[in-house]
Protein backbone atom coordinates (compact mmCIF):
# COMPACT_ATOMS: atom_id res chain seq x y z
CA UNK A 1 0.00 0.00 0.00
CA UNK A 2 0.91 3.52 -0.62
CA UNK A 3 2.01 5.66 2.19
CA UNK A 4 -0.30 7.60 3.62
CA UNK A 5 -0.25 11.52 5.62
CA UNK A 6 -2.64 11.64 8.75
CA UNK A 7 -5.33 13.09 6.70
CA UNK A 8 -5.65 10.33 4.61
CA UNK A 9 -4.03 12.26 1.55
CA UNK A 10 -0.35 10.64 -0.22
CA UNK A 11 2.31 12.83 0.87
CA UNK A 12 3.50 16.16 -1.85
CA UNK A 13 6.25 13.64 -2.82
CA UNK A 14 4.01 10.42 -3.89
CA UNK A 15 1.87 13.62 -5.60
CA UNK A 16 4.54 15.22 -7.56
CA UNK A 17 5.96 12.19 -8.33
CA UNK A 18 2.96 10.88 -10.00
CA UNK A 19 2.37 14.32 -12.10
CA UNK A 20 6.10 13.87 -13.75
CA UNK A 21 5.36 13.06 -17.31
CA UNK A 22 8.33 10.91 -18.85
CA UNK A 23 10.38 12.36 -20.99
CA UNK A 24 11.09 10.81 -24.58
CA UNK A 25 14.44 12.36 -25.43
CA UNK A 26 14.42 10.69 -29.16
CA UNK A 27 10.52 11.63 -30.12
CA UNK A 28 11.53 15.85 -28.53
CA UNK A 29 14.38 16.04 -31.03
CA UNK A 30 12.75 14.91 -33.70
CA UNK A 31 9.88 16.92 -33.11
CA UNK A 32 12.47 19.97 -32.18
CA UNK A 33 13.64 19.54 -35.77
CA UNK A 34 10.40 19.71 -37.25
CA UNK A 35 9.70 22.87 -35.53
CA UNK A 36 13.30 24.55 -35.20
CA UNK A 37 16.11 25.05 -37.65
CA UNK A 38 19.28 22.66 -37.13
CA UNK A 39 21.08 25.17 -35.00
CA UNK A 40 17.94 26.21 -32.53
CA UNK A 41 16.75 22.68 -32.42
CA UNK A 42 20.15 21.34 -30.46
CA UNK A 43 20.37 24.68 -28.64
CA UNK A 44 16.80 23.88 -26.96
CA UNK A 45 17.83 19.91 -26.89
CA UNK A 46 21.15 20.29 -24.89
CA UNK A 47 19.11 22.96 -22.08
CA UNK A 48 16.17 20.89 -22.14
CA UNK A 49 18.31 18.12 -21.26
CA UNK A 50 20.30 20.19 -18.18
CA UNK A 51 17.16 21.94 -17.00
CA UNK A 52 14.57 19.67 -17.37
CA UNK A 53 14.24 18.66 -13.88
CA UNK A 54 13.42 22.39 -13.56
CA UNK A 55 10.20 21.83 -15.19
CA UNK A 56 9.43 18.74 -14.20
CA UNK A 57 9.80 19.47 -10.32
CA UNK A 58 7.65 22.68 -10.79
CA UNK A 59 10.68 24.50 -9.08
CA UNK A 60 12.13 26.92 -11.74
CA UNK A 61 13.53 28.59 -8.76
CA UNK A 62 17.36 28.25 -9.76
CA UNK A 63 16.72 29.99 -12.85
CA UNK A 64 16.81 33.01 -10.64
CA UNK A 65 20.44 32.62 -9.98
CA UNK A 66 21.13 32.49 -14.23
CA UNK A 67 22.76 35.23 -15.41
CA UNK A 68 20.31 37.13 -18.60
CA UNK A 69 21.38 35.14 -21.42
CA UNK A 70 21.75 32.07 -19.81
CA UNK A 71 17.86 31.91 -18.33
CA UNK A 72 16.84 33.71 -21.71
CA UNK A 73 17.89 30.21 -23.45
CA UNK A 74 16.85 28.08 -20.84
CA UNK A 75 13.42 29.50 -20.83
CA UNK A 76 13.41 29.03 -24.16
CA UNK A 77 14.43 25.38 -24.27
CA UNK A 78 12.36 24.79 -21.12
CA UNK A 79 9.33 26.55 -23.35
CA UNK A 80 9.62 23.71 -26.04
CA UNK A 81 9.77 21.24 -24.10
CA UNK A 82 6.23 22.01 -22.04
CA UNK A 83 5.05 22.16 -25.33
CA UNK A 84 5.67 18.83 -26.45
CA UNK A 85 4.90 17.37 -22.82
CA UNK A 86 1.23 19.33 -23.02
CA UNK A 87 1.97 20.99 -19.91
CA UNK A 88 2.51 24.69 -21.86
CA UNK A 89 0.52 26.37 -19.64
CA UNK A 90 1.22 24.96 -16.31
CA UNK A 91 5.13 26.57 -18.05
CA UNK A 92 3.60 29.77 -18.22
CA UNK A 93 2.57 30.04 -14.74
CA UNK A 94 5.44 28.83 -13.47
CA UNK A 95 7.19 31.54 -14.63
CA UNK A 96 4.82 34.40 -14.08
CA UNK A 97 4.31 32.71 -10.41
CA UNK A 98 8.48 32.69 -9.88
CA UNK A 99 9.19 36.54 -11.52
CA UNK A 100 11.04 35.42 -14.26
CA UNK A 101 11.64 37.64 -17.29
CA UNK A 102 12.91 36.29 -20.39
CA UNK A 103 15.10 39.14 -20.63
CA UNK A 104 16.17 41.76 -18.07
CA UNK A 105 16.73 44.46 -21.31
CA UNK A 106 13.73 46.47 -21.98
CA UNK A 107 13.15 47.40 -25.96
CA UNK A 108 14.42 51.01 -25.35
CA UNK A 109 17.67 49.30 -24.62
CA UNK A 110 17.91 47.77 -27.54
CA UNK A 111 17.32 50.41 -29.79
CA UNK A 112 20.01 52.23 -27.73
CA UNK A 113 22.86 49.79 -28.02
CA UNK A 114 21.96 49.54 -31.62
CA UNK A 115 22.96 53.62 -31.69
CA UNK A 116 25.79 52.83 -29.95
CA UNK A 117 27.14 50.17 -32.03
CA UNK A 118 30.67 50.98 -33.05
CA UNK A 119 29.96 48.48 -36.69
CA UNK A 120 29.28 50.58 -39.33
CA UNK A 121 28.21 49.92 -43.15
CA UNK A 122 31.85 50.33 -44.52
CA UNK A 123 33.03 47.23 -41.72
CA UNK A 124 30.33 45.09 -42.99
CA UNK A 125 31.00 45.12 -47.02
CA UNK A 126 34.84 44.96 -46.01
CA UNK A 127 34.58 42.21 -43.83
CA UNK A 128 32.53 40.66 -47.22
CA UNK A 129 35.06 41.58 -49.40
CA UNK A 130 37.64 39.54 -47.09
CA UNK A 131 35.63 36.78 -47.11
CA UNK A 132 35.90 37.02 -50.92
CA UNK A 133 39.33 37.12 -50.86
CA UNK A 134 40.55 34.31 -48.35
CA UNK A 135 37.82 32.19 -49.41
CA UNK A 136 36.52 32.76 -53.00
CA UNK A 137 35.07 29.67 -53.06
CA UNK A 138 32.36 31.25 -50.87
CA UNK A 139 31.67 33.97 -53.29
CA UNK A 140 28.57 33.23 -54.53
CA UNK A 141 27.49 32.08 -51.47
CA UNK A 142 28.58 36.23 -49.97
CA UNK A 143 26.31 37.80 -52.63
CA UNK A 144 23.44 35.62 -52.12
CA UNK A 145 23.51 37.01 -48.76
CA UNK A 146 23.68 40.33 -49.68
CA UNK A 147 20.98 40.03 -51.99
CA UNK A 148 18.64 38.06 -49.92
CA UNK A 149 18.93 39.35 -46.30
CA UNK A 150 17.71 35.89 -45.39
CA UNK A 151 19.09 34.83 -41.63
CA UNK A 152 22.83 32.90 -42.14
CA UNK A 153 21.10 29.28 -41.39
CA UNK A 154 18.19 30.42 -44.54
CA UNK A 155 20.71 31.11 -46.39
CA UNK A 156 22.32 27.68 -46.17
CA UNK A 157 19.83 25.98 -46.85
CA UNK A 158 18.18 27.80 -49.63
CA UNK A 159 22.01 27.82 -51.40
CA UNK A 160 21.91 23.76 -50.86
CA UNK A 161 17.97 23.64 -52.06
CA UNK A 162 19.15 25.41 -55.67
CA UNK A 163 22.01 23.03 -55.91
CA UNK A 164 19.86 19.80 -55.21
CA UNK A 165 16.86 20.75 -57.28
CA UNK A 166 19.19 22.01 -60.47
CA UNK A 167 20.63 18.58 -60.67
CA UNK A 168 17.35 16.90 -60.87
CA UNK A 169 16.07 19.12 -63.05
CA UNK A 170 13.02 20.61 -60.66
CA UNK A 171 14.55 23.92 -60.01
CA UNK A 172 11.85 25.67 -61.50
CA UNK A 173 9.92 24.14 -58.47
CA UNK A 174 11.85 26.69 -56.47
CA UNK A 175 12.60 29.41 -58.67
CA UNK A 176 10.32 31.44 -60.51
CA UNK A 177 12.05 32.56 -63.74
CA UNK A 178 9.34 35.00 -64.70
CA UNK A 179 9.62 36.94 -61.55
CA UNK A 180 13.09 36.08 -60.89
CA UNK A 181 12.29 34.86 -57.72
CA UNK A 182 13.11 31.92 -54.89
CA UNK A 183 9.60 30.73 -53.32
CA UNK A 184 10.31 30.16 -49.87
CA UNK A 185 6.61 29.08 -49.46
CA UNK A 186 6.63 26.54 -51.67
CA UNK A 187 8.83 24.60 -48.97
CA UNK A 188 7.24 25.42 -45.33
CA UNK A 189 9.12 22.56 -44.11
CA UNK A 190 12.29 24.47 -44.28
CA UNK A 191 11.66 28.09 -44.34
CA UNK A 192 8.10 28.64 -42.54
CA UNK A 193 8.49 27.83 -39.17
CA UNK A 194 7.15 29.41 -35.82
CA UNK A 195 9.70 32.12 -35.19
CA UNK A 196 11.21 32.49 -38.14
CA UNK A 197 10.21 32.61 -41.38
CA UNK A 198 10.90 33.34 -44.68
CA UNK A 199 8.48 33.91 -48.12
CA UNK A 200 10.22 35.13 -51.08
CA UNK A 201 13.85 36.34 -52.43
CA UNK A 202 14.39 38.12 -55.27
CA UNK A 203 17.54 36.58 -56.61
CA UNK A 204 18.64 38.04 -60.33
CA UNK A 205 19.03 34.57 -62.22
CA UNK A 206 22.88 34.84 -63.09
CA UNK A 207 23.28 34.33 -59.78
CA UNK A 208 21.25 31.50 -59.48
CA UNK A 209 22.83 29.60 -62.28
CA UNK A 210 25.93 30.27 -60.83
CA UNK A 211 25.17 28.81 -57.67
CA UNK A 212 23.46 25.59 -59.37
CA UNK A 213 26.73 24.71 -60.46
CA UNK A 214 28.60 24.88 -57.08
CA UNK A 215 28.68 21.97 -54.45
CA UNK A 216 26.68 22.34 -51.47
CA UNK A 217 27.74 24.15 -47.97
CA UNK A 218 27.98 22.66 -44.52
CA UNK A 219 26.32 25.40 -42.16
CA UNK A 220 29.40 24.57 -39.39
CA UNK A 221 31.88 24.23 -42.16
CA UNK A 222 31.72 27.46 -43.62
CA UNK A 223 31.18 29.29 -40.33
CA UNK A 224 34.54 27.67 -39.31
CA UNK A 225 36.30 28.46 -42.20
CA UNK A 226 35.57 32.07 -41.91
CA UNK A 227 36.41 32.26 -38.30
CA UNK A 228 39.88 30.51 -39.64
CA UNK A 229 40.77 32.78 -42.65
CA UNK A 230 38.97 36.04 -41.89
CA UNK A 231 38.03 36.90 -38.35
CA UNK A 232 35.22 37.54 -36.19
CA UNK A 233 31.53 36.27 -37.84
CA UNK A 234 29.11 38.87 -39.25
CA UNK A 235 26.39 37.35 -40.71
CA UNK A 236 23.60 39.09 -38.25
CA UNK A 237 25.36 42.63 -39.20
CA UNK A 238 25.06 41.88 -42.71
CA UNK A 239 20.98 40.91 -42.77
CA UNK A 240 20.78 44.42 -40.69
CA UNK A 241 22.80 46.27 -43.15
CA UNK A 242 20.36 44.76 -46.06
CA UNK A 243 17.28 46.08 -43.78
CA UNK A 244 18.65 49.39 -43.42
CA UNK A 245 20.49 49.54 -47.30
CA UNK A 246 17.09 48.43 -48.14
CA UNK A 247 15.33 51.21 -46.49
CA UNK A 248 16.15 53.75 -49.53
CA UNK A 249 14.26 51.57 -52.20
CA UNK A 250 11.51 49.82 -49.94
CA UNK A 251 9.23 50.17 -47.64
CA UNK A 252 9.20 49.10 -44.04
CA UNK A 253 6.22 46.69 -44.65
CA UNK A 254 8.34 45.33 -47.47
CA UNK A 255 11.30 44.73 -46.10
CA UNK A 256 9.52 42.95 -42.89
CA UNK A 257 8.15 40.96 -45.82
CA UNK A 258 11.49 40.08 -47.56
CA UNK A 259 13.17 39.61 -44.13
CA UNK A 260 10.32 37.31 -42.93
CA UNK A 261 8.77 39.95 -39.88
CA UNK A 262 4.89 39.26 -41.01
CA UNK A 263 2.41 36.27 -40.71
CA UNK A 264 1.36 33.65 -43.20
CA UNK A 265 -1.98 35.79 -43.21
CA UNK A 266 -0.82 38.95 -44.00
CA UNK A 267 1.47 37.43 -46.43
CA UNK A 268 -1.10 35.85 -48.54
CA UNK A 269 -3.79 38.77 -48.09
CA UNK A 270 -1.53 41.99 -48.65
CA UNK A 271 1.52 40.99 -50.59
CA UNK A 272 1.14 37.82 -52.72
CA UNK A 273 -0.49 39.92 -55.52
CA UNK A 274 1.64 39.50 -59.20
CA UNK A 275 1.54 43.77 -59.77
CA UNK A 276 2.53 43.91 -56.54
CA UNK A 277 5.40 41.55 -56.76
CA UNK A 278 6.95 42.74 -60.07
CA UNK A 279 7.13 46.54 -58.78
CA UNK A 280 9.14 44.87 -55.73
CA UNK A 281 11.51 43.45 -57.73
CA UNK A 282 11.99 46.23 -59.82
CA UNK A 283 13.30 48.11 -56.89
CA UNK A 284 14.87 45.49 -54.95
CA UNK A 285 17.21 44.35 -57.97
CA UNK A 286 18.39 48.59 -58.48
CA UNK A 287 18.86 48.11 -54.73
CA UNK A 288 21.06 44.68 -55.38
CA UNK A 289 22.89 46.77 -58.30
CA UNK A 290 24.33 49.13 -55.92
CA UNK A 291 25.36 46.81 -53.35
CA UNK A 292 27.24 44.76 -55.90
CA UNK A 293 28.73 48.02 -57.28
CA UNK A 294 29.95 48.91 -53.19
CA UNK A 295 31.57 45.23 -53.24
CA UNK A 296 33.32 45.02 -56.44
Amino acid sequence: MNPRTPTGQPPQSTLLSARKPKIDWESFEAWLFKEYRRFTALDRLRYAKRYAHCLLNRDLGKLKMLNDSLREHVLKALSALSKFLGMHEEFLRLVKNYGLKWSSRRSEDFIIARLTRNVNAEQILDWVRKVKEKAPELSDFMDFMLATGLRYTEAIESYNLIIELAKQNRLNEYYNEEKEALEHFRFKDKFIRNSKKAFISFVPKQLVQKIAKNKPLDWSKVRKKIEWRVGKLKFADLREYHATFMTKFLSRAEIDFLHGRVSTNVFMQNYFNPALISDLKERVFKAIREIEAKIS
